[in-house]
């Protein structure tokens, strides 16, 4: 009895050694197999902006004073002209548009980190002079996303800018704030834009 005793205590007392050893050398298996993956392949977007370049007519609502229960909103017209810079992997936006409201003139620069493979927004107007927080995201399937976190009404928020319904002659520009983490989104900034057709390509 003594002798079976001593057997069972040996066989488990191996097995409980052999255990940890096995599980050990499969951790070190599954990380020597995720060492040997390729990286995930991040998609080029340094072009992405291209679409923009060019003269459009903006047509732009804005909302007067966002996350305070106001529905009012003010209407302007006008240009928009996009430059590219850097060979596509930075643009440079300038608008003027009027309404009731007055005169609006903002502009906006966009750059490319190929690092990140995301783009970098920020914007100015005319009667601040000062770049915004850089709001940054990058395109898929033809829908740009960025977001950014700002202060506003001396609350953190999260913004988030969408470009959408983008043809060759055609796009459609979105802001909106959260003041709940990004649970529910109210729009404040509305552009749609139309390209200005180069009157000296057609023929005579």
């Amino acid at each position: 009895m003594l002798k079976h005793i001593r057997l069972v205590v040996l066989v488990f007392g191996v097995g409980a050694l052999w255990l940890p050893l096995h599980g050990s050398a499969q951790q070190n298996s599954d990380a020597a197999t995720m060492a040997a993956l390729p990286a995930a392949v991040l998609r080029d977007g340094q072009h992405d902006f291209d679409f923009s370049i060019g003269v459009w007519r903006t047509h732009i609502s804005r909302r007067l004073h966002p996350l305070t229960g106001s529905t009012s909103w003010v209407v302007y017209d006008g240009t928009s002209t996009v430059r590219k810079i850097w060979d596509g992997r930075g643009s440079l936006g300038e608008t003027e548009a009027d309404g009731p409201a007055g005169h609006l003139e903002a502009l906006s620069l966009r750059l490319y980190d190929p690092q990140a493979h995301q783009w970098n927004l920020t914007y100015a107007s005319g009667s601040g002079g000062v770049l915004s927080v850089a709001t940054s995201g990058e395109f898929k399937d033809g829908r740009g996303g960025f977001f950014d976190t700002e202060p506003l009404n001396g609350r953190i928020i999260l913004v988030r800018n969408v470009w959408s319904g983008i043809t060759a002659d055609s796009c459609h520009f979105e802001q909106a704030f959260s003041e709940d983490g990004g649970k529910t989104w109210e729009v404040n900034w509305i552009a749609t834009d139309t390209r200005v057709k180069d009157e000296s390509s057609k023929e005579q």
